[in-house]
């Protein structure tokens, strides 16, 4: 069994929301204040903090107060731990369903030649 990832935890979490990978998804074209990302989600800032906290604590944000405004830029580094555990989980059925495969190829080859 893999080793438990705390880390990995925190990703898949932080885009389990809807809103959060709304925000990631404005995130990717470039930085926004965070009445920016607000704005169409039509939550209140309390609310949209609380977002924002969760994606900091997994790593995909990071923000910035410049005067009153706070600024949020996306983070793409950070989703490196979640692609390599992806992969691995890709390869890992690949391999188990090649085998499969055969198996059923094999199977089939026997009960079409017969003992």
């Amino acid at each position: 069994m893999a080793k438990h990832d705390p880390h990995l935890d925190l990703l898949f979490h932080a885009l389990s929301d809807p809103t959060r990978r709304m925000m990631l998804n404005r995130l990717a074209r470039g930085p926004a204040a965070v009445t920016e990302l607000a704005g169409p989600t039509g939550l209140r800032l309390p609310t949209i903090l609380r977002h924002l906290s969760v994606l900091e604590a997994a790593g995909l944000v990071a923000s910035q107060k410049d005067g009153r405004v706070r600024s949020c830029a996306f983070q793409p580094k950070a989703m490196a731990p979640m692609h390599d555990w992806l992969e691995d989980q890709r390869r890992l059925w690949e391999g188990r369903l090649d085998r499969l495969d055969d198996y059923v190829t094999n199977l089939m080859k026997e009960r079409n030649h017969g003992p």
